[in-house]
């Protein structure tokens, strides 16, 4: 099953192949994924090969409300390690985060991130942890700035294969050293 983690009103844990007709219900409305840079999902199927494939990593979480019926209302994880378009030094990870439109302005997001930003820095021994969103997403902005998470760079081209098109994007950062 992996790592559990917990705050005052979430549980975030690993998804299952039993959460992809909840994963589908969230991830289909377009509102989420198109802000993200990915499709909004087609079929419950194609929601399962994601928890398979995207979301079966080590530091990929289902957040759950506590109390609620263990069904997911986003996902939040660690990417540790890089690639050619993304590079990561080690110590570093890129926070990734998203919550379904029913449970928007309930706080969620910024209450998840800082328990993976805590787990991150005092469990994985990060060292920074980067999180990026495209112009226009406030939202996510929000999160970030609730989080502690200062300016690092400005990406004016950033090229989104799925949706093929070209954004701007900031990217953040937050270090061990600077954590609130």
């Amino acid at each position: 099953m992996g790592i559990i983690l917990e705050t005052n009103r979430l549980i975030l844990r690993g998804w299952q192949d039993s959460d992809a007709a909840s994963l589908f219900r969230l991830a289909s409305d377009e509102r989420i994924g198109l802000s993200a840079g990915w499709l909004p999902h087609e079929s419950v199927g194609y929601s399962r090969a994601v928890i398979r494939t995207i979301f079966n990593k080590k530091e990929v979480y289902a957040i759950c409300l506590k109390g609620g019926n263990d069904e997911p209302v986003g996902s939040i994880g660690l990417t540790l390690t890089g690639s050619k378009e993304r590079p990561l030094l080690e110590g570093d990870a890129e926070l990734g985060y998203w919550v379904g439109v029913p449970f928007w302005g309930r706080g969620i997001a910024p209450e998840a991130a800082k328990e993976i930003i805590r787990h991150g820095f005092e469990d994985i021994k990060l060292r920074r942890i980067f999180c990026c969103y495209f112009d226009g997403n406030e939202q996510s902005k929000r999160v970030q700035e609730k989080c502690g998470f200062v300016p690092y760079t400005i990406n004016d081209k950033t090229y989104i294969p799925m949706l093929k098109e070209t954004r701007k994007e900031y990217v953040n950062v937050i270090r061990a050293s600077e954590r609130m």
